[in-house]
């Protein structure tokens, strides 16, 4: 059954990876998710040698040609379907082929396995496969990326960063960037943890939320979260729903860890901070936790 009335803890598999759990209501309803997967359905003009690749090397060029002929050749409106429902602005955040997950997997695995495949070639090809808006275009190169993560330097990381200047629309990119590949280069001292504080006044949403959900790979690496509590208080009364999200997230799995010290930087915020993001955060509470950090009347 495609669509569920209940919320109901729900792993996300994109690309054939379990991304995270999530307790997640579809967002629309059977006649609406018709509209949706026929907009999403639409062919999109393989670009083989328009002015949308200009100024890309062959290598480039060709990677790119490649990985949107796979999608339009293996696109499936089942996969639209299944995976839609869990987006929730619609087409502004989720537009896809429809690839099965499985055959984006095999696909990937061919790729990285080529000599030519580097972390600059990836790089270079970046703000073509993201602009478009396309799931799976994203998803390729994330995934791509991840499977060179030996490949990356410290300079690399201003050139990802930009990344959400031109894509990065939904939680499933954002969370995949910020799970596999930027803890990279703070678990390998390649760049500063404090470099993450210039994200904080973003324009960009998701650039936000990749404040906290990176430091989800960091907590097994210090027993002192204090530096971590010091990037994530600036996002504390942010507007924006993903934000509050990825900082429930990373906060209920910091309690798990350092209960004491992720208790009082909570009580601090209980009366201020969106509700929200303490609905994640104390998910793993006990009754009696949880009702310490109700908002005071």
């Amino acid at each position: 059954m495609l669509l569920n009335s209940e919320p109901a803890w729900l792993s996300i598999e994109l690309t054939g990876l379990t991304l995270a759990k999530f307790r997640i209501q579809p967002f629309f309803s059977q006649n609406q998710q018709d509209k949706f997967t026929s907009v999403c359905m639409q062919p999109t003009t393989i670009p083989s040698s328009t002015p949308l690749l200009t100024g890309l090397s062959a290598e480039a060029k060709n990677l790119i040609i490649e990985i949107l002929s796979f999608c339009q050749a293996h696109s499936d409106e089942k996969f639209v379907r299944k995976y839609a429902i869990y987006f929730r602005e619609g087409t502004s955040e989720y537009d896809a082929y429809g690839v099965d997950p499985q055959l984006t997997v095999g696909k990937v695995k061919e790729l990285s396995g080529r000599k030519e495949i580097t972390i600059d070639l990836l790089l270079e090809a970046a703000p073509e496969l993201l602009k478009s808006g396309k799931q799976e275009e994203a998803m390729f190169l994330l995934l791509l990326v991840e499977k060179n993560l030996k490949q990356l330097e410290a300079h690399h990381y201003a050139n990802i960063s930009k990344w959400f200047e031109v894509g990065i629309i939904n939680w499933a990119q954002c969370d995949m960037l910020c799970a596999k590949i930027l803890p990279w280069f703070f678990l390998k001292k390649m760049v500063p943890l404090s470099n993450l504080a210039e994200w904080q006044k973003s324009p960009f949403r998701f650039q936000r939320r990749a404040i906290a959900v990176p430091l989800i790979k960091l907590l097994k690496s210090t027993d002192d979260y204090s530096q971590f509590f010091e990037l994530i208080t600036p996002l504390m009364m942010d507007t924006e729903r993903v934000v509050h999200q990825g900082l429930g997230w990373f906060l209920r799995e910091s309690w798990k860890k350092q209960p004491a010290q992720t208790e009082e930087f909570l009580m601090g915020w209980k009366d201020q901070s969106a509700r929200l993001i303490f609905q994640y955060a104390t998910e793993k509470m006990t009754k009696e936790q949880r009702l310490r950090f109700r908002k005071s009347k």
